[in-house]
């Protein structure tokens, strides 16, 4: 089980100082051209995590390619979000890239030199149950009548800042930290870590 010590998946974010009132009200349109690429490196991401579970099997080793490009899709699909209606905490346009960059958003997963050949039987889906529901609250699901929490205060934040000017700093903490939750959570179940999620939202 995880301390208060530092998680091995590092999920930030920096808010934007100048964000535009108006903006937030066509990212939806803007982001469409990521939302075409991002389903297809989501069907890589699942199918390469499956050669991943069968590698930690055998060798007790998380294949590095694999890896490398599956905290990538993660990676571009948090900078996504942040620029989107999972955050709505930056102007930047998010990188066409599955590697690190100059961005407000980034996300770092710590390479585990050993994993347990046990646990990535059931770690993904009996272990990770608890994690599920939250972030099924968090997130929205299959069933749910409306956007989960995370885009609700999202755009709470956006309306705050078309009537103040600025994104109230509480509602992006809680933000970035909902998020923060849910991208342990999908790391955790894709194998990358042995390392059970932490129920917090601080790093």
């Amino acid at each position: 089980m995880a301390t208060d010590s530092v998680y091995p998946v590092s999920v930030e974010g920096e808010l934007d100082p100048a964000l535009g009132r108006w903006l937030w009200l066509v990212k939806w349109l803007l982001v469409i051209p990521h939302l075409i690429v991002l389903p297809f490196l989501w069907v890589a991401f699942v199918v390469l995590t499956i050669a991943a579970l069968f590698a930690i099997l055998f060798t007790g080793r998380y294949p590095r390619g694999i890896f490398d490009f599956n905290v990538g899709v993660l990676r571009w699909t948090w900078r996504v979000g942040y620029y989107s209606y999972s955050a709505l905490a930056t102007d930047r346009y998010p990188p066409f890239s599955l590697s690190s960059r100059d961005y407000p958003a980034n996300l770092e997963v710590e390479y585990p030199e050993r994993l347990s050949r046990g646990l990535v039987l059931i770690k993904w889906w009996l272990l990770a149950i608890p994690h599920y529901l939250v972030v099924s609250l968090l997130q929205g699901g299959p069933g749910e009548p409306g956007p989960g929490l995370v885009t609700l205060l999202a755009l709470f934040g956006a309306v705050g800042m078309l009537f103040n000017g600025r994104y109230p700093r509480d509602i992006f903490e809680l933000v970035l930290g909902f998020n923060r939750w849910t991208i342990r959570v999908a790391a955790y179940a894709a194998l990358m870590t042995d390392e059970y999620p932490p129920f917090r939202l601080a790093p």
